[in-house]
């Protein structure tokens, strides 16, 4: 028996602006050393500059497609059986489809060139749009593998 107290889940508020709670992950994401203030400056400096881009839908909106966009419904966990460990894919849970999605969204635009994180997450947000990106290709690396170790399906718990 575990030692540890069970996990709870820690209520997240919707954002000041949109009140959508992928918007208040995003920054939360964003956020770096409780500065959420800049990072809300971040978020929502992006989300004005996806008007641009869909100009016959809001920005909330676009901003929602481009995350969904980058959700994995399949991902690979290891499995140690006998001596070896095998890569078996598994159903990812909707929760973990949105964390991940942020995830990969914030780290890949930071790694982009642009000046200001502003306009990286802006460029990360159109390109996930338009099938593009590191935050994609992370996605769709993530979908090869598992269907790479399809045949150790079969070793799920």
């Amino acid at each position: 028996m575990s030692r540890r107290k069970a996990a709870t889940k820690r209520e997240i508020l919707p954002d000041s602006k949109y009140h959508n709670l992928v918007v208040a992950k995003c920054i939360n994401v964003v956020m770096w050393d409780g500065k959420k203030e800049v990072a809300e400056n971040i978020v929502y400096g992006a989300m004005e500059k996806l008007k641009t881009v869909n100009k016959d839908k809001d920005e909330l909106t676009t901003f929602l497609e481009a995350v969904d966009a980058l959700k994995p419904s399949v991902e690979v966990k290891g499995r140690r059986v006998g001596g070896a460990t095998y890569q078996v894919p598994v159903e990812v849970r909707k929760d973990r489809q949105q964390t991940l999605a942020l995830r990969w969204l914030v780290k890949f635009a930071r790694k982009r060139g642009e000046r200001s994180m502003e306009d990286r997450l802006f460029a990360e947000l159109r390109d996930a749009l338009n099938g593009q990106g590191g935050a994609f290709k992370k996605k769709l690396d993530t979908h090869r593998m598992a269907e790479a170790n399809k045949a150790f399906a079969h070793f799920r718990w």
